[in-house]
Parts: structure tokens; C-alpha cells; sequence
């Protein structure tokens, strides 16, 4: 299938773009000598993990869903951490997890008898204090932070029994801000790391982005393993596995102009498809768009549903914009889809796999049933 010829909206993936953010990964584990795993919670695409499973097999979950689903499409090292276990969840992610970590020293203290029972590392969720992401939705190291024990907390309560630690303080960081926030950690952390057996940096490591600084991260990583060299070291990025590796096409349905303020209308949502462009915000950037200068036009893009917030903007195009023109919205596969609803009813977009020789196929066709079953 050629991928004009597919009906618009569909989120599509390239596998030729996903293997080379996968051996870049690979690159970096066998340098540093670390182990990169997978964030479910950026992208849960099960149906591109037999691609995925030949680079990567160990995973990161938050929920039991993204458990269960990892257990049975990749099967590696299972890392959980949930803000907070219950008496009727502990014993089902003790059960499918390698690795176990908890929020809190009370969850600790809660369930660490459950974890007699099943072969599971368990670990603790600190907090460095540290601050290099400036969206607070986006920074769990902010004061007031829910995520994560501080070191004056921690001070003379160290529990038995833990065998590792996890911070997460970045967010689509660079190798710079990984170095702030490890001898952040190293300095308020380092005195118990000498009873423990493995260390987990998080995610936010965008180590596939252009320009990012590898020599460093590796550097960085080789540094703090010759410092500590018993620890197991495991980073979990979300976005890098799947940095630019997808985009959203859609269709101009309708174009409106109200006080000199032209909008096109897609058949896709903001809202609905690309929530992070209203959360955090961003602008993606458009295939068809081009800088401003004169001659240009101006438009927002408006989303196809009831929220008046709908729209993101401005775009700059050679001419104007007519019913039917399909606009690329670039690098919409990482965190994308794994956030988007179906509010107002509105159709989900397509799924399509683009393979390496181009010829692309659905990976999942969106129907009414799929609407009204979430709601049975």
C-alpha cells in the first residue's frame, strides 16, 4: 500500500527511522556499559515491538497494564514503579516485576513482607532536589514534588532489604543536565550506595535527538560506573526510542477567517490526538509549511472538535490553504499515541507501518464499536 494513497487522519511509524534510534541505543549501552530499557509510557505501539525485541527486550511500567503488556510482547526485565501500591495490586506487580520501586519509605515499610514471597529486586524513588526542566508539568523534582524521597528524609531511616535506588529528574534533557543532576544525587545519595546493587537514572535521557552530546553521556556514565563499579546502572528513556520516528498526517476539511485570523480546519484534534500540544505547549513542526517572509500566509490549526482551545498556531504556507490539502505534523509518534481520546466521539486516527523497503500496512483501523466499547 503506498501511503498517498491512505485515507486521512493516520498516525504513521517508519521502521527504517525506529532502527536507527534503536542501534544508537545499543550503541550507548555497549559504551557505557549500562542497560537502556523501555518506557511503556511513552510508547506502548506493541504491534512494532517484533522490531523493537531484536534491539531491546527489558521494559519500564507504570500500571499493570503496561506490565502485562510488556511481559507478553518483549518479556525482559520488567522495572515497575507506581506512585503508590495497593493491598489488592502489590502482589500482581511483585509477581511480574525484576525490579520494584516504591515511592515512599511508608509503601516500603507496607509491603516489603509481600516481597518474600516472588524473586523481585526491590528499590526506593529519591528525590535530588534538583530542578533542570523549567514546564512544572513536566518537572517532578519542583518543590512540593509527590515523587520521591529526599535526602533529609532518608537521613537515618535507611530500611533493610532495599537493594536499589531510582531518580527521574529529567525531561527530554540533555547529557548536561544528566551531569547537574547526578552529582546532585551522588552528593545528597552517595554515602548508601554502597548497599545497594543497582541504580536507575529514569528517563528524560534524549540521547537521539540531533545535537545531542553522546561523547558525554557515555563519558558521564563510564565515569560513575568506575566510581561504583558493583552497581547495575539502567536508564529508561521514553521519547528516545522513538524520537522523529512517526508523524500525523491529516486533511484540511474547512478553513475559517474571523478578525483577520485565518484557521484551518483538520480532521484530526489537538485535543484528542496531540494532547502535548495544549499540556506542554508545543508547535510541531508541518512538512508543507515554510518560514514567514513576504508573500506568505499565516494560519492556525484548528482541531475538529467542540473545545473552543482547539487550535495551535501559526503556520506560514506559500499559498493559501484549500479542503483537501493533507499537512504533515511532524514527530507524533512518541508519547502521542499512547494519549490520546476519542472525546467527542471524534475518529481515531489510523495506525499505519511503513517498513523498510516502503511499502506500509494498517496496524490498527479505528470503528465505532472501539468508541462505544469504551464506554460498555
Amino acid at each position: 500500500m503506498r501511503q498517498q494513497d491512505i485515507p486521512t487522519p493516520y498516525y504513521i511509524v517508519y521502521e527504517e527511522r525506529l532502527r536507527r534510534n534503536l542501534e544508537l541505543i545499543n550503541e550507548v549501552e555497549r559504551r557505557a556499559g549500562v542497560n537502556v530499557i523501555m518506557a511503556f509510557k511513552a510508547n506502548a505501539l506493541w504491534r512494532t515491538f517484533p522490531v523493537v525485541s531484536k534491539y531491546n527486550r527489558d521494559f519500564t511500567a507504570s500500571s499493570l497494564n503496561e506490565l502485562r503488556l510488556g511481559k507478553e510482547t518483549l518479556g525482559g526485565e520488567a522495572h515497575s514503579y507506581c506512585p503508590a501500591y495497593t493491598a489488592d495490586t502489590i502482589h500482581e506487580y511483585a509477581s511480574l516485576s525484576t525490579h520494584l520501586t516504591f515511592n515512599t519509605l511508608s509503601q516500603f515499610a507496607r509491603f516489603k513482607d509481600v516481597l518474600k514471597y516472588y524473586d523481585v529486586s526491590p528499590g526506593l524513588r529519591v528525590n535530588p532536589e534538583c530542578s533542570v526542566i523549567e514546564t512544572d508539568l513536566y518537572n517532578p523534582a519542583m518543590p512540593g514534588s509527590r515523587f520521591g524521597v529526599t535526602a533529609s528524609q532518608l537521613d537515618g531511616n535507611f530500611p533493610d532489604g532495599l537493594e536499589g535506588f531510582h531518580f527521574h529528574a529529567l525531561c527530554e534533557s540533555g547529557a548536561d543536565d544528566l551531569v547537574k543532576v547526578l552529582a546532585a544525587f551522588e552528593r545528597q545519595f552517595g554515602q548508601y550506595l554502597p548497599r545497594l546493587k543497582w541504580l536507575n537514572m529514569g528517563g528524560g535521557h534524549l540521547m537521539t535527538r540531533e545535537g545531542y552530546d553522546i561523547e558525554l553521556l557515555v563519558s558521564t556514565l563510564k565515569g560513575f560506573r568506575a566510581r561504583y563499579p558493583w552497581l547495575q546502572v539502567i536508564l529508561e528513556p521514553g521519547s528516545a526510542f522513538t524520537w522523529r520516528t512517526g508523524d500525523l498526517v491529516t486533511s484540511v476539511v474547512d478553513v475559517v477567517e474571523n478578525h483577520g485570523v485565518r484557521t484551518a480546519i483538520i480532521d484530526a484534534s489537538f485535543a484528542c490526538h496531540m494532547p502535548d500540544c495544549l499540556e506542554m505547549p508545543y508547535k510541531p513542526a508541518i512538512t508543507e509549511s515554510v518560514e514567514p517572509q513576504d508573500g506568505t500566509i499565516a494560519y492556525r490549526l484548528g482541531g475538529n472538535s467542540c473545545l473552543s482551545g482547539d487550535y495551535v498556531g501559526d503556520w506560514y504556507f506559500r499559498g493559501p490553504l484549500r479542503e483537501g490539502d493533507r499537512l504533515t505534523l511532524e514527530d507524533m509518534n512518541h508519547y502521542t499515541t499512547v494519549k490520546t481520546t476519542m472525546f467527542n466521539g471524534i475518529s481515531h486516527p489510523s495506525i499505519v507501518f511503513c517498513d523498510s523497503d516502503g511499502d506500509c500496512r494498517y496496524l490498527r483501523r479505528f470503528t465505532y464499536e472501539d468508541y462505544k466499547s469504551r464506554m460498555d
